[in-house]
């Protein structure tokens, strides 16, 4: 897919400029971050929760406890609403008025399914899990039976998405552009730190190697692999 479709619910009506359904910015949107947004209504009311997430293939994957209210209300098919955003720099202009910022966002609109599938909710929990933790599945111990119960998988297909994106500089009016006022981008960026480790961490553990920033998750191909 080159890009998704524009629905009444993704068309952008405010500075459309700055919208795209282009399939590859949209995913290196989705696939920049580790937390979105999602957004249901509860008994009439509106509800949004922080949760991590990984886009897999052509889907956003969440999972969490079986209990989770979020999740229930995917599983049970509530319209859900996801947004992920990334703040790129502060846009400082001559007036107060053209002050902005430079972002990357995406908005979902969808349903989510549950996945039931032992194999498949294995192999996306992998996904999931290499994706915000890469090379730690084959590291960690796995998911033992009671574990895999307690946990719900979801995956929410990308069908109906926009891209919204700001970059650039300031947009001053003319008649302020000889104001003796600096004007610019302070840039914003999210970096990964040195590892602190447990305070009852094994001597002999080295410590993970940083992978920022995140890379795309997929679903990992165990027969490829054993053959190469």
């Amino acid at each position: 897919m080159d890009a998704y479709s524009p629905t009444e619910r993704t068309r952008v009506r405010r500075l459309p400029q700055r919208a795209t359904y282009d399939a590859e910015t949209v995913h290196g949107v989705l696939d920049a971050g580790l937390v979105c947004t999602v957004s249901f209504v509860e008994d009439g009311r509106p509800v949004t929760i922080p949760t991590a997430y990984a886009r897999v293939g052509d889907a956003l994957v969440f999972h969490g406890s079986a209990k989770s209210r979020t999740l229930l209300a995917a599983a049970a098919g509530a319209q859900l609403c996801v947004t992920v955003t990334h703040l790129d720099g502060l846009v400082l202009a001559r007036s107060a008025f053209h002050h902005s910022v430079n972002y990357r966002s995406v908005v979902v609109f969808g349903r989510a399914v549950v996945v039931t599938d032992p194999q498949r909710k294995l192999a996306l929990l992998e996904a999931f899990f290499e994706r915000l933790y890469p090379g730690r599945w084959s590291a960690a111990r796995r998911p033992n039976e009671q574990e895999l119960r307690a946990t719900l998988v979801v995956e929410l297909p990308l069908r109906e998405v926009v891209a919204k994106v700001r970059t650039g500089d300031p947009l001053d009016d003319d008649a302020d552009m000889t104001l003796p006022v600096w004007a610019g981008v302070i840039p914003l960026r999210l970096e990964a730190a040195r590892p602190e480790p447990a305070r009852n961490l094994a001597a002999e553990c080295a410590p993970p190697a940083v992978n920022w920033p995140p890379r795309g998750a997929e679903i990992p191909d165990h027969d490829r692999m054993a053959a190469s």
